[in-house]
């Protein structure tokens, strides 16, 4: 292959092959999840078996959307942008291969080694620790690969988006290391080197910012690169992404703490955690109308563009849910959401709402590029999955929060003597037709994954061969 910019290639390869696999492990990580919904309304779905129950299967859920789905949807989108926003290949082909059947081996690892009960036991970082080594070094693998192709780019300017690419690359590295720090008693068991509070404060410290940064970060370069390519506009405003970027980056890191409201750390603690939570909303609403009003001039494409209405619901969902978060850190706001749905409720406002509809809007942004082709092979498809997420998302979020709050109202109920007005059963029998709700939304949220596996299967066998991109010239317009 010729290093002239005409004839060099992106490549496309292990983009191609991350966009698959976000749809492949969006399905099953989604499915997972409708499955213990169901279980929530009908126990007897657990057979009576170990690895089929709850307390199994809501880790590999979370581990499946979260680092599966949303992992991969990170790595095919940033691997994308960074190779056209730098006119450059990526630095290693053997290294990108590396990245991609790496990270393919820690799902499949967590896959079997969750519902076996093998487990940390810590939220969101419950694989064991010879499963985290490979974490590390797939991680490592790709920030080498990420940052090499930036340093060795053909414009002297770093695109906003890949700021924030690279900033959630540096921060899971720091936060995974740091948090699993274990002395290893045997294979599959080792015991954390904190303990008590500490733990919890280090657990949560990590906790949030995984939100932070691999379900925050990450997917603000999705949107600050594929809103303003799918609009066709440029970005609102470059000075305000800067402004977004740092305030983001300064204070994400100090709101673990509103986890751990009316515990064991320290009162001051708590309070910073929620201090820093308000100050948390600012940046976060700035860059959501940095993303929305990008379309200024070109409203009239959310009438005709399926993708740039996943992109921008999505952008809706992320100023809800930053909006309710700092709201629920509030000490007083959390003594009534702690423990009950509402949580459960904003989560999925997040994941559901902001992560899976900025990556699902990408995925179907990126494909059509990656295989030399114009859109989807269906695009009414992609309007159908959209209605099918968006109705959905809305039933389980609305059900989360409707029983989410009468939890909390019923928990803290009292009879004149001073002793509990409801039973928890009296409780749990209230819960119940919103719990069937909520698994209603995730069966339409399911099809519409599977309109998308079969959108993307078609628009794949409409491709004759995988398409060589050619790198761009520094002037020409990105791709």
């Amino acid at each position: 292959m010729s290093s002239g910019a005409q004839t060099e290639t992106y490549n496309d390869k292990v983009v191609r092959q991350f966009a698959v696999m976000t749809v492949v492990w969006g399905v099953v990580g989604m499915l997972v999840g409708v499955f213990i919904a169901a279980q929530m309304y009908w126990p007897a779905l657990n057979f009576d078996t170990s690895w089929l129950s709850f307390g199994r299967l809501r880790p590999l859920h979370t581990n499946a959307v979260i680092f599966a789905f949303g992992g991969c949807g990170l790595f095919a989108t940033s691997l994308y942008v960074v190779q056209r926003t730098c006119h450059v290949r990526l630095i290693s082909d053997r290294l990108a291969a590396f990245v991609f059947w790496g990270w393919q081996a820690v799902i499949v690892l967590a896959a079997i080694t969750l519902p076996l009960g093998l487990t940390q036991s810590k939220e969101y970082a419950e694989l064991i620790w010879p499963i985290d080594l490979l974490i590390t070094a797939v991680w490592v693998a790709y920030a080498w690969l990420f940052f090499g192709t930036i340093a060795k780019r053909r414009v002297k300017h770093i695109f906003v988006a890949n700021w924030f690419y690279g900033s959630y690359v540096i921060a899971v590295a720091l936060l995974h290391i740091v948090n699993n720090l274990a002395i290893p008693t045997d294979l599959l068991h080792s015991y954390p080197v904190y303990a008590g509070a500490v733990d919890a404060m280090a657990q949560w410290w990590y906790g949030h910012n995984a939100v932070g940064f691999f379900l925050t970060t990450g997917f603000l370069g999705m949107m600050y690169y594929f809103v303003p390519r799918q609009a066709g506009r440029p970005i609102y405003s470059y000075r305000l992404s800067i402004v977004h970027f740092w305030a983001l980056i300064a204070v994400y890191m100090w709101a673990g703490p509103h986890h751990l409201q009316y515990t064991a750390i320290p009162d001051w603690a708590q309070s910073l955690g929620m201090v820093f939570s308000l100050i948390l909303l600012a940046p976060s609403w700035g860059g959501a109308i940095n993303g929305i009003m990008t379309l200024s001039g070109a409203w009239h494409k959310l009438r005709t563009d399926p993708i740039i209405k996943f992109l921008i619901v999505a952008i809706s969902f992320y100023m809800m849910s930053t909006f309710e978060g700092p709201m629920m850190s509030i000490k007083t706001v959390n003594a009534l959401s702690h423990y009950t749905d509402w949580t459960i409720g904003h989560v999925h406002s997040g994941a559901l709402g902001w992560v899976a509809m900025i990556t699902i809007g990408s995925i179907y942004a990126l494909i059509p590029r990656v295989l030399g082709l114009k859109e989807m092979a269906s695009m009414k498809m992609i309007d159908q999955h959209f209605w099918l997420h968006t109705v959905g998302v809305v039933l389980y979020i609305v059900a989360m929060w409707i029983a989410g709050i009468q939890q909390g109202l019923m928990a803290r109920a009292t009879n004149p003597d001073g002793t509990l007005a409801y039973a928890w059963i009296e409780i749990l029998e209230f819960n119940y037709p919103f719990y069937l709700v909520r698994f209603l939304g995730g069966v339409l949220i399911v099809a519409g994954m599977a309109l998308m596996c079969i959108n993307v299967w078609r628009t794949f066998r409409l491709a004759k061969a995988p398409a060589e991109s050619p790198v761009l010239p520094v002037a020409g317009a990105h791709a």
